[in-house]
C-alpha cells in the first residue's frame, strides 16, 4: 500500500509540474503548448525542447481530452495517451524529487 501512495505522489508532482509550467508558458505567450520546436536559433531550439519534455504528459493529456470530447475519438485513445501521460510524469516526478533530495 505505501508503495502505491508513493508512486500516486510521484506522478502527481510530475503532472503538477507540467501543468503549471505549461500555464505559465501560455499566460507569458498567449498560446497554449504544443509539440513543435523553435527554430529561432540553436539556444531556443534547444531550450524549446528541454520545456516541451517537461510539459510534455499535460499537452499530450489537453490534446487527448480534446480528441476525445470535440472531435469523438475513441475512449480507448484516450486511456491510451492517460497510461503514456502517468508513465511520463513519473519520470519526471521521479527526476525532480530526486534533484530536490540532492541539494
Amino acid at each position: 500500500m505505501k508503495e502505491a501512495l508513493v508512486f500516486a505522489y510521484i506522478v502527481a508532482v510530475g503532472f503538477v509540474t507540467a501543468g503549471v509550467l505549461s500555464s505559465f508558458v501560455q499566460l507569458i505567450s498567449g498560446r497554449p503548448m504544443r509539440f513543435m520546436v523553435e527554430h529561432r536559433s540553436f539556444a531556443a531550439a534547444i531550450g524549446s525542447v528541454v520545456l516541451r519534455v517537461v510539459t510534455g504528459p499535460e499537452i499530450l493529456m489537453r490534446n487527448a481530452w480534446r480528441g476525445m470530447i470535440f472531435e469523438k475519438r475513441s475512449q480507448t485513445w484516450f486511456w491510451l495517451a492517460a497510461g503514456i501521460a502517468a508513465f511520463w510524469s513519473l519520470l519526471i516526478g521521479t527526476l525532480l524529487i530526486d534533484i530536490l533530495a540532492s541539494v
